[in-house]
């Protein structure tokens, strides 16, 4: 955290010496706990002595009893104003307690102190950037780069603040020379990514991620963002990678997705299979799996799903709608009107359902419902579907004069 001990060698006017020597000592030992203990003393003993309410106040930082040493520092301050030791310090804890408002005049008097400084330069850009302070924050983020331009966290800094800003383009320079100060930092700019994304510009996402091919993360959205865009593709390397890498049930319903679009059928086929069988109790990849199915012409194994989703969901008129279309091609009528007869019962009915339930009561010879259901369809489709419509009156012509033998 780097909190300044510049203080801890002062003399100690008025309180006990030998508890100001044994705190030192337990200091220099990092013996914070018993450093705390001779320190309390000496402060029982004059309670305005700032050289041990500030050696105090060191200690419990260290020991992350934060609350108590932001209390002694403002003793400090109180004691002594202007303490720069105690001011740097102060502002360091109540950013790193994210009090970033309070943080901002302690550690302002710091920088004004020592303008060349690097720690109050860069703690007061955070404590600034923190309260949407950014003309002000900017200046203190390039003030700590030009203290240590190899200060990753200056960079990045003043990389998210620009970025926030909405100023892409003059950010990746910064985030780029974070990286050059310092390798650990180099997957920085993959939050310049996750901006582009937000502001609607893939394709230098796309860019950035493809600089980090050994990141899973990236990897995943490399392949997200080239299937959004239709490059299917080039989808699928990246994924494949990260699906080996993290099998989670997203990256490879995206695989097979980009598998089935670049008509690698058996391949994405097989393996949203293996995902449904792992989460069978998913009725949006129960849908999914039984459309991918019907399209390939397997209509048993896709009624199958469609049936299971829609035990899933029983108030899904939608699942209820694949059953019927599945069974009419199986020709398994009566599981047909089944369904049809719930679509009905949810609210769901539409003129498709109508005709479809013509069709049904029609083959299998219940002539006069199903011209009941072919009249019911035209008067209600108005055109929507004229090749159905055609069709329709075709057989309702047929059907009257079955009808009118009888």
């Amino acid at each position: 955290m780097g909190l300044h001990l510049a203080l801890a060698a002062l003399l100690f006017f008025g309180q006990s010496v030998d508890h100001a020597a044994e705190g030192l000592k337990a200091l220099e030992a990092r013996q914070y706990q018993a450093a705390l203990d001779h320190f309390q003393k000496a402060i029982d003993a004059d309670p305005k002595d700032f050289t041990a309410h500030f050696n105090y106040a060191f200690a419990a930082s260290q020991l992350d009893r934060d609350a108590e040493a932001i209390s002694h520092y403002r003793t400090v301050l109180e004691l002594k104003p202007g303490v720069y030791e105690a001011e740097l310090n102060l502002g360091i804890l109540l950013v790193r307690q994210k009090q970033y408002k309070d943080a901002v005049a302690p550690l302002r008097s710091a920088a004004e102190k020592k303008p060349k400084e690097l720690r109050p330069s860069f703690y007061l850009a955070e404590a600034l950037f923190n309260v949407n302070e950014f003309t002000e924050a900017e200046r203190y983020y390039k003030a700590a780069t030009e203290a240590d331009p190899k200060f990753s966290p200056a960079w990045v800094g003043l990389a998210r603040m620009k970025a926030r800003q909405g100023r892409l383009e003059e950010a990746a320079p910064d985030y780029r020379k974070a990286s050059e100060a310092d390798p650990e930092y180099s997957e920085a700019l993959l939050e310049l990514a996750d901006q582009y994304e937000a502001d609607k510009q893939p394709a230098k996402a796309i860019e950035i991620y493809r600089e980090f091919p050994q990141n899973n993360a990236a990897r995943e959205r490399l392949g997200q963002l080239l299937a959004k865009q239709g490059d299917d593709s080039a989808a699928i390397p990246p994924l494949e990678k990260a699906v080996a890498a993290s099998p989670t049930t997203a990256n490879r319903v995206l695989l097979a997705q980009a598998y089935l679009k670049t008509k690698l059928t058996e391949k994405g086929t097989k393996l949203l299979g293996e995902v449904v069988a792992s989460e069978p109790k998913d009725y949006d990849l129960r849908m999914l799996y039984g459309r991918t199915l019907r399209d390939q012409h397997a209509y048993p194994a896709a009624a199958r799903e469609f049936i299971a989703a829609s035990k899933l969901k029983p108030d899904s008129a939608e699942a209820f709608s694949e059953v019927a279309v599945a069974a009419i091609l199986v020709e398994a009528y009566p599981l047909a009107l089944q369904a049809l007869d719930r679509v009905k019962a949810l609210g769901g009915e539409k003129p498709g359902h109508i005709f479809f339930r013509a069709v049904v009561l029609d083959r299998t010879n219940q002539f006069k419902p199903a011209l009941e259901s072919y009249q019911q369809f035209l008067a209600v489709s108005n055109g929507l579907s004229p090749n159905e419509e055609f069709k329709a009156r075709q057989r309702v012509k047929v059907l009257q004069k079955e009808l009118a033998k009888r």
